[in-house]
């Protein structure tokens, strides 16, 4: 956790306030389809530690730190301005960050659909928990790369997640110029 959270503390070094985010990620909301782009409004952390673990240092932030607006909520809405604009189809949703490195099981896109959860992936949580005790604010996309639940046929393949990956990327790309150029 801390060398995956390292390049945060970095950012913060550096004077950066702002982190941008984005994961490929499976879908389980079933207005969800293959290619979609979600803004990450939340995050459910399923991951076994917390990248805060020990020892905190004051200067890197507080003990506790709040995670009531992990994602901001005017980058949001600056970004739902921007998709308007650009007509694009913007989702939002709670992501799920989870280990992995498997894809889940239908049982396991259920039990995360009802916990609250729209998508699931392995990344993303950890940098972001960081990021909110650095006092950064955060802006986070997950591309849908795939669908997943009881209902879901489809076995995803590595090779399919990339090929939505590439297809949502110029909307990705977009959102996320016009939000640094915005800011």
């Amino acid at each position: 956790m801390k060398q995956v959270t390292f390049p945060e503390r970095v950012f913060k070094a550096l004077g950066v306030e702002t982190l941008f985010v984005s994961n490929a990620s499976g879908g389980m909301n079933k207005e969800f389809v293959v290619g979609d782009v979600m803004v990450i409004t939340d995050h459910i952390n399923l991951f076994p530690e917390n990248p805060l673990r020990g020892r905190n240092y004051n200067e890197l932030g507080d003990r506790f730190p709040a995670m009531t607006e992990a994602y901001s909520k005017e980058l949001i809405a600056l970004a739902d301005k921007i998709a308007a604009e650009k007509g694009i189809r913007l989702m939002h949703g709670v992501y799920v960050g989870v280990t992995g490195p498997t894809f889940e099981t239908p049982s396991e896109y259920e039990y995360y659909r009802i916990i609250g959860g729209d998508c699931v992936g392995m990344s993303t949580v950890p940098e972001v928990i960081v990021a909110n005790h650095a006092r950064m604010k955060v802006f986070g996309l997950s591309v849908i790369t795939d669908l997943g639940g009881k209902d879901v046929t489809q076995v995803p393949t590595h090779e399919e997640v990339q090929q939505a990956a590439v297809i949502a990327q110029p909307n990705c790309l977009t959102i996320m110029k016009e939000l640094v150029a915005r800011i």
